[in-house]
């Protein structure tokens, strides 16, 4: 279970921020200076990635990086206009928001990570490629073909050891063809 993040720990990070970073967007300033004035609503806000899977969020970047200045999503509608944002936010202090902020090196801020919340409406999948899934069933192939092979040469060793020479000759065509699987997996 996650430890909330307090409303102090928020502020903080925010007034750090703003002194850190240049916001592509002036309204932007504007928006996280009346959330620092406003517990009611840092109380509900959290800060997450994939903002736009949220119901309600808000993305927010500074100068130096490539996504968009400002973004408000509400309920699949998204909108650049940060004043009808403001005012969403202002008459819906008690729902939650949930905002990215998008700045050079975000990933690497310990700052952030400390107020960072997982966001439980980003699809479970989202991150899983085409080329992931192949990767993994390739790996499970070859692991699959690996275990077969242990089995395969513990049987040979018996064989060999009881003098069978037929399942001898059978389990090695069995190896046989395990080999060449793994050599086209690999």
């Amino acid at each position: 279970m996650e430890t909330p993040i307090s409303v102090q720990d928020k502020k903080d990070f925010v007034r750090w921020f703003l002194n850190h970073y240049q916001l592509k967007k002036r309204e932007s300033v504007w928006i996280l200076n009346y959330l620092i004035n406003h517990e009611t609503i840092l109380n509900h806000a959290h800060f997450v990635d994939e903002v736009e899977f949220s119901p309600r969020g808000i993305l927010i970047s500074a100068q130096g990086v490539k996504t968009p200045p400002f973004r408000f999503y509400k309920d699949q509608v998204m909108t650049t206009d940060a004043e009808k944002s403001f005012h969403d936010i202002r008459l819906n202090q008690k729902e939650p928001l949930y905002i990215q902020l998008s700045f050079d090196q975000s990933h690497q801020c310990h700052r952030y990570a400390a107020v960072l919340e997982e966001n439980p409406y980003v699809p479970v999948n989202h991150y899983i490629t085409a080329k992931d899934k192949q990767l993994a069933g390739r790996l499970l192939d070859i692991s699959l073909l690996e275990h077969q092979k242990q089995q395969l040469e513990k049987e040979i060793d018996q064989a060999l050891d009881q003098g069978d020479r037929s399942n001898f000759q059978r389990l090695s065509e069995q190896m046989r063809q395990i080999t060449d699987e793994l050599q086209k997996q690999i």
